[in-house]
């Protein structure tokens, strides 16, 4: 699976770049025909607050899958996000395996 990732506005140190990595291999074990990952990381500046934004887009064979989720730090930001991913593809998944048999 290629891992994409992008920091818009800001400069993702590899910490954080291996952080995201790290969890999106996790998704290969739930669904192992993934072709691609994009992860999109962006500051929410609405009044005095700052969020961080993570945003996981997910493309398998005839579909992608989108997660957006907001937190006060990025890595809570992408593990809540990588978890609701990780419903999505097992939905995905039992959703193909309805239809073939």
């Amino acid at each position: 699976m290629k891992v994409q990732t992008e920091a818009v506005s800001f400069k993702a140190d590899q910490k954080l770049i291996d952080f995201v990595e790290q969890k999106l291999q996790k998704m290969e074990k739930y669904f192992d025909r993934i072709i691609e990952a994009k992860v999109t990381l962006k500051l929410e500046n609405s009044g005095q607050v700052k969020d961080k934004i993570a945003e996981l887009t997910i493309s398998v064979p005839g579909d992608t899958l989108f997660v957006s989720e907001s937190a006060k730090t990025f890595e809570s930001s992408i593990d809540s996000a990588a978890s609701t991913m990780r419903r999505q593809l097992i939905r995905y998944k039992d959703r193909l395996r309805r239809k073939s048999a």
